[in-house]
């Protein structure tokens, strides 16, 4: 039996064309890490997380959960200013309160601190989920499609609908696919940050180990052009090499790993 699920951002839903069977919840993933830790003590690390870095290379994460929690909270206030004015009959300040919420849908957010950005390797995507099954078609309906501003707009809406697969649904066997389209997002030009995309393409293979898809090559080649950081490259065209069935992928990956190890 099918059960849909219900849009609780009417503005957003309006703005996503429709989206009946989309909820999206202003709630931390699932995957999240802990409430952090009383004053003066170490914050745990998310499992599969890399070690944790020294204190003072941290300054940050508790500024950004700040900002992430503000964010949703900036959300849930106008979502709620929309409701009281439509239910009120004041269309007018509901229109000003939707058109606020579309607009701050569509600004570029930055991840900053990828540990609360990307969930760890280690989930299981072990369950055919309907709901999932159906955000993730929602999502390739907007992805790539569409001109100028229109374009943009649905690389949001994409954006939005694949988030909240992977914050729902992290147990989903869907969670690789959906990796690996938030990975060509945060790549292309829409967004251009490289180091988020190329860590979704790694939890694309990381979650789906059999993946038929270029995710391996794509973050080698993020971690070798666009960042630089050629021995994490290294490691992962090695993983092309070793694990991708697609003759032209592994060429590539053997070529660049020659031309890096004559560079040395």
């Amino acid at each position: 039996m099918k059960t849909e699920l219900v849009c609780r951002c009417p503005a957003l839903g309006r703005w996503l064309a429709g989206c009946g069977v989309v909820s999206l919840s202003l709630t931390a993933p699932l995957w999240a890490a802990p409430p952090a830790p009383a004053p003066g003590a170490p914050s745990p690390a998310a499992p599969g997380a890399p070690p944790a870095a020294p204190v003072n290379a941290r300054s940050d994460f508790e500024i950004v959960e700040r900002l992430l929690a503000a964010r949703r909270d900036y959300q849930a206030a106008l979502e709620q200013l929309r409701t009281q004015y439509m239910n009120s009959g004041d269309m007018e300040r509901a229109r000003w309160a939707e058109e606020e919420l579309r607009q701050f849908h569509r600004i570029p957010k930055q991840a900053y601190s990828l540990e609360l950005d990307v969930p760890p390797p280690t989930l299981q995507a072990s369950q055919n989920i309907y709901e999932a099954n159906e955000l993730f078609r929602r999502a390739m309906t907007y992805k790539d499609k569409g001109w100028g501003d229109t374009y943009t707009d649905n690389q949001r809406r994409a954006e939005i609908l694949l988030q909240q697969l992977l914050t729902n649904y992290p147990q989903s066997d869907k969670i690789g696919d959906a990796a690996y389209q938030l990975g060509d997002l945060y790549e292309g030009r829409t967004y251009k940050q490289y180091r988020r995309a190329a860590q979704y393409y790694e939890r694309a293979y990381q979650w789906n180990t059999n993946t038929n898809s270029d995710a391996r090559l794509r973050a080698a080649r993020i971690y070798d052009r666009q960042l630089t950081e050629r021995p994490r490259a290294i490691e992962i065209y090695r993983l092309v090499v070793a694990h991708d069935t697609d003759p032209k992928r592994i060429y590539e990956a053997q070529k660049r790993l020659t031309e890096l190890s004559a560079a040395k």
